[in-house]
């Protein structure tokens, strides 16, 4: 895949991404940022960060949370993970869930 496809695919996920996080219903409070480079930050009010961002090199978007690092290639209209085939935005869900201890599912 070229650069240039897999920056547009890669952006057009976190733009997805950040429309699910502005829709989700949740019952706690969390800020997140969009910063250059293709990175989305997101910060919990217990101080704990969940960090999106894609990788060109590899041609990813890496998910970095207190429960570890994940990785995630296009695959058709979806992104899955490289180890266990877990789509991006149900285990950015499951990442915000663990680290808030509140459910949230991601659409």
């Amino acid at each position: 895949m070229e650069e240039r496809e897999f920056n547009a695919l890669a952006d057009a996920m976190l733009a997805r991404i950040e429309a699910a996080l502005e829709a989700c219903d949740i019952d706690f409070d969390f800020d997140f940022e969009t910063k250059p480079g293709g990175v989305l930050e997101l910060e919990f009010d217990n101080g704990s960060k969940i960090i999106i961002n894609r990788h060109t090199a590899a041609r990813e978007i890496w998910v970095a949370a207190k429960s570890g690092g994940y990785h995630f290639k296009p695959a058709g209209d979806r992104w899955v993970g490289t180890r266990d085939d877990e789509e991006l935005l149900v285990a950015i869900g499951r990442c915000m869930s663990e680290q808030s201890g509140e459910p949230v599912t991601l659409a």
